[in-house]
């Protein structure tokens, strides 16, 4: 089922903790360093040199993938709105070709339907009030699904009709259920906790190896400036994962679904 706990909010949280962890990171890494200059002379900060240039590849290696598969799972949603407009909008015009005396119940059941459907992520973040919404849609399947199975087997039906007819709900029924499953398709936890933890070390290393650097105000802006980029960018990332509940929206793509739903006369 849909998420329990808004990730919107934990995205704001997380950003936050990583924003104070990077400046923590940055001046315990500070303090370490320059205690290996007053015991090793600045020569003893060199050492770390090609480990802080690594772990700070890696660093971006993971945000790039981490945001590339987040964007791509973006751009999936939006296409199953589509795919689901699409669906709906063939099961619709396939009603013709049951018999006339059964198409009423069938237009009636197929408008409730694409209501509850898109009501179902209109209702975000609302999480208990989409899942109602999801739960009626799910009824209205199993009435759909009788309703159409009746009215293929009345007497006056066209000769192959229900193999028109059911498939094209069957594929309606199927974008939904693909829809309720992308809403839970999202990395690893492990994932996140890896690009945080990386970049946690590589504040530290970054800090140790300023420890014989000067201009406290240019390196407090230094400091300030990378712990800010990073935490919005690890927010930007989980938005995106969950592109109903934070600033990032698909809603406006939701606009296909209700001008099919307007089209159902």
């Amino acid at each position: 089922m849909l998420q329990i706990v808004n990730p919107a909010l934990i995205g704001g949280v997380v950003a936050a903790a990583v924003f104070l962890g990077i400046l923590l990171a940055l001046a315990l890494g500070r303090t370490l360093g320059r205690r290996a200059v007053r015991l090793h002379g600045a020569a003893g900060l060199a050492s770390i040199g090609s480990l802080e240039t690594a772990v700070f590849a890696l660093l971006g290696l993971m945000i790039a993938f981490t945001f590339s598969g987040a964007l791509s799972r973006f751009d999936a949603r939006r296409a199953q709105i589509v795919d689901e407009a699409n669906a709906i909008g063939t099961a619709w015009l396939r009603i013709d070709l049951v018999p006339a005396p059964a198409q009423p119940r069938l237009r009636e059941a197929m408008r409730d339907y694409t209501d509850a459907r898109i009501a179902t992520y209109k209702k975000l973040p609302d999480l208990e009030a989409a899942r109602d919404e999801m739960a009626r849609s799910q009824r209205l399947q199993n009435e759909l699904w009788a309703l159409a199975v009746a009215a293929t087997r009345l007497a006056e039906s066209r000769p192959g009709a229900d193999l028109l007819v059911m498939p094209a709900l069957n594929s309606m029924f199927d974008v939904a259920t693909v829809r309720l499953m992308a809403t839970q398709m999202h990395p690893p936890q492990i994932v996140f906790a890896m690009l945080i933890g990386l970049a946690l070390a590589s504040a530290l290393l970054a800090g140790y190896q300023s420890a014989d650097e000067r201009g406290r105000v240019r390196h407090s802006v230094h400091k300030v400036g990378f712990a800010a980029i990073v935490a919005f960018t690890v927010y930007v990332i989980i938005d995106i994962e969950f592109p109903r509940l934070g600033l990032v929206r698909i809603d406006a793509t939701d606009q296909v679904l209700i001008n099919v739903r307007a089209g159902m006369n």
